[in-house]
């Protein structure tokens, strides 16, 4: 029987019983490696490594990887007090984000870095904080993703400051006496690793407009490899051109700067599983159905992007028997498909499992990374689910509880006189 890398049947069985299913688990150690990758990432004059907490923002996983050093990416006002809140400092905290907060003026004041992603934004920060230092982040004109719905970069995405407006940029930085510490560009998540590298050096060309700036920030996704047939990202190998070209810069510019990386998915995502019950095996007499207690409340990224994740089936009555099954989840909604074919979230594919009957236990690997942070929560009003830590000792740790459905509906009011 195939077996998950961490998630065993014997621990699977153990943690269905103590928190029930649909559970998120994730997997400490995983978690520690992929970090330590990261950190040693090429460089010329210094690295810091920044989790876009955005894909796992659980408090616990925050925690772990401030221990090892990595600082932070925040998506949203609402993600920067998140992790303020998990005892992450506010320096090692930086805000990227499409909408302002309100008070970001505040949090700018406790420390927490800022790249302004429009001139709107750079403008409002000039107003409240004359003088203060700010990071630019630059849609660079080409981006790359997973998907057309993860590229997010090139004339066709919103997100950061048109490169080809670096001049009302500086105005605007004169007029307050801004000073630009930091460039950022951002190509999307699951990039192609050339287009990264070709982004990387067109970025240099930016921070030449700013003499003030001492840090380069190259966002962007790795690729992991989730299931077989997919090719992963090596740190090392597309680090080391681009330690080449910041070599080169400080000889050509007298600058040694330093750099940024943001990674999610290449920290996070094989160091989590959805695991779940089969609840029913259904037949159309030309497909049979696996239908699972989990579904996009869980794991939305198939029904989202046609993403793959593998599963592994733990039989409760084991035989030899094997069986094709198109997975299904427990929502109302037909999109709700988790073996949907290769960037096809419409098109059904089976998973060759064996033969299942209800109650046997399912795990969806790959699930660490926009998972439980980004999931159709509470639709058909399924609570949302646990999430549990399998430490590195193989103690579990449950690091969120099971939503009730008072906390559900804790926030609706019943007008009177309906």
């Amino acid at each position: 029987m195939e077996t998950h890398p961490f998630l065993s049947p014997t621990t699977a069985q153990q943690i269905a019983a103590a928190h029930g299913t649909p559970c998120y688990v994730y997997d400490q150690a995983t978690l520690e490696t992929q970090a330590k990758a990261m950190l040693a990432f090429p460089n010329a004059f210094g690295l810091t490594v920044r989790f876009a907490m955005k894909a796992c923002p659980n408090a616990s996983v925050l925690k772990i990887f401030a221990r090892l050093g990595l600082h932070f990416d925040a998506s949203s006002g609402f993600e920067v007090r998140r992790a303020l809140f998990a005892g992450i400092t506010a320096e090692r905290i930086s805000l990227s984000s499409q909408e302002l907060p309100g008070d970001f003026a505040e949090l700018l004041k406790q420390g927490v870095h800022a790249n302004a992603c429009s001139l709107s934004q750079l403008e409002r920060i000039g107003q409240a904080l004359p003088g203060h230092q700010v990071g630019l982040r630059f849609n660079p004109g080409r981006g790359s993703g997973g998907t057309g719905k993860t590229n997010v970069g090139g004339s066709d995405s919103s997100f950061g400051i048109w490169h080809e407006w670096a001049e009302q940029v500086q105005a605007i930085a004169a007029k307050y006496q801004l000073k630009i510490v930091r460039i950022h560009t951002h190509i999307g998540s699951g990039s192609d690793p050339v287009i990264w590298q070709e982004v990387s050096a067109a970025s240099l060309a930016l921070v030449r407009r700013f003499p003030s700036a001492v840090t380069l920030n190259l966002g962007g996704g790795y690729k992991v490899a989730r299931v077989a047939g997919e090719k992963g990202t090596d740190p090392q190998l597309i680090g080391a051109p681009v330690q080449a070209a910041f070599e080169k810069f400080a000889q050509e510019d007298g600058r040694k700067l330093q750099l940024e990386i943001e990674p999610g998915t290449f920290l996070v995502a094989n160091a989590g599983a959805v695991l779940c019950h089969v609840q029913d095996v259904v037949s159309t007499g030309t497909r049979e159905f696996l239908k699972l207690d989990s579904g996009m409340t869980e794991i939305l990224r198939p029904s989202l992007y046609g993403a793959q994740h593998p599963a592994y089936l733990y039989q409760a009555k084991p035989n030899d028997q094997k069986r094709d099954y198109v997975i299904v989840g427990h929502c109302c909604e037909s999109g709700d498909l988790i073996s949907c074919a290769p960037g096809e979230p419409e098109t059904l594919a089976t998973r060759h499992l064996p033969e299942a009957t209800a109650g046997d236990l399912c795990v969806l690997g790959g699930a660490g990374a926009y998972c439980a942070g980004m999931s159709t929560k509470n639709y058909n009003s399924f609570p949302e689910a646990p999430e549990v830590l399998i430490k590195n000792d193989g103690h579990t740790l449950l690091i969120r509880r099971r939503q009730s459905l008072a906390q559900i509906i804790q926030n609706e009011t019943l007008a009177e006189g309906l």
